[in-house]
């Protein structure tokens, strides 16, 4: 059995959808493809995002898939001081991912692209040593489908980069391990999300809360994988010592998540890698959907111009534009990142002090110049070399 698209993408997760969308709204075939039986389950994701994806990259908000609105943060130092970021304005959203995967694979398809469910790549088809397609197996029978662009979009794991020779590696180092209950909850402000650092508690990482419900949340941890003990006994220990008990879980999930490593190299002659697939996630709180949607909107974008002009080499600018843009502001992130796996529990329970009467509208934006300023002048930082160096690093 044989078919031929003009794209063929793989991965119902957050960038096929967008990618596969996008390219058949401007009139070309394009084929989704999913090894899931039921896209997006089971989901590997705290659920949270910002409000201001539906907007800009054109998706409806749509109560189907959203349990609860957020109006901001609250962050807890290890010794317990707090830093909470509440806004009057709803600044993020809780998902349910299982139906918000769902449904932004049906936006594809009433946009013209065929999806398939219960189809799995498994290697790429070469012709005259170029590739021309992907080996499937859809139901378990095999099929062949020829494409004149591939899309990478398969998760972390990515079979389809790393046949068409995309260099996907990264040391463990760069992955985080994560573990989460969906569980019965009480006592945490259902309007926020919450999260927890510290060494103790989750070695590089954080705990979470995320109200899904007045009593109901997605509680879990990440860890860097390259840890000794398993994400799974950090978040276990934090419960019980937090005297919550677990015995109301709805879900359980694992999961691998890449804060680093990003790839180098986004697009190969007619394939193009997007999403957990090319480790576009945030190094720093590793949520990937919002970094997935907008390299899928770059991505797609080359994808229509090299159709339209029948030129494959415009494919190399998706490269180019994601690393002037996006990988520009990740490696950012990344340096902070690498900063703060150096700090003690001490300098995270002063700077969340310090923070907590700085301005916290600039923290919550990301504005870290400002952040490490309000740091800097505070007598406990100023005391420290270790710590003036950390921060100077940043600048």
């Amino acid at each position: 059995m044989s078919w031929k698209y003009d794209v063929v993408v793989v991965g119902a997760g957050i960038a096929g959808p967008i990618v596969a969308r996008n390219v058949a709204r401007a009139g070309f075939s394009v084929l989704l493809i999913d090894k899931k039986p039921a896209i997006g389950t089971p989901k590997q994701c705290a659920e949270g995002i910002s409000i201001k994806v539906f907007e800009k990259y054109d998706i409806p908000y749509d109560k189907r898939f959203i349990n609860r609105e957020i109006y901001g943060a609250k962050l807890y130092s290890p010794s317990g001081y707090e830093l909470e970021m509440r806004y009057k304005e709803v600044s993020g959203v809780i998902l349910e991912r299982k139906v918000f995967d769902k449904m932004l694979a049906y936006y594809a398809a009433k946009a013209g692209a065929d999806v398939l469910a219960r189809t799995e790549a498994t290697d790429v088809i070469r012709k005259d040593g170029k590739i021309a397609g992907i080996k499937a197996k859809h139901e378990g029978e095999p099929v062949e489908i020829y494409a004149d662009v591939i899309v990478a979009a398969d998760g972390v794991e990515s079979t389809i980069a790393r046949k068409a020779g995309i260099n996907t590696y990264a040391p463990p180092h760069e992955f985080d391990s994560s573990y989460e209950y969906e569980m019965l909850i009480e006592g945490f402000d259902p309007d926020l999300i919450h999260l927890w650092f510290g060494n103790e508690i989750a070695p590089r990482g954080y705990v979470w809360v995320f109200p899904k419900d007045e009593d109901r949340a997605n509680v879990g941890i990440g860890i860097n994988s390259d840890n000794p003990k398993t994400a799974k006994y950090y978040l276990d220990k934090w419960l019980k010592e937090n005297n919550i008990p677990a015995k109301k879980l709805l879900e359980v999930n694992v999961g691998i998540v890449p804060v680093g490593g990003f790839v180098k190299e986004l697009a190969k002659d007619n394939v193009v890698v997007v999403g957990d697939a090319a480790r576009q996630v945030n190094p720093m709180h590793g949520g990937g959907m919002g970094e997935a949607m907008n390299a899928a909107t770059i991505a797609s974008k080359w994808i229509v111009r090299a159709l339209e002009e029948e030129n494959i080499s415009l494919l190399q600018n998706y490269t180019r534009e994601w690393w002037e843009t996006d990988g520009k502001r990740l490696e950012k992130v990344l340096k902070v990142r690498r900063v703060t796996e150096k700090l003690t529990d001490e300098d995270l329970d002063i700077f969340i002090q310090v923070l907590s009467g700085a301005d916290t509208e600039k923290i919550a934006g990301g504005d870290y110049g400002e952040v490490i300023k309000a740091l800097l002048r505070h007598p406990k930082v100023i005391l420290s070399p270790r710590r003036i160096k950390l921060l100077k690093s940043l600048l």
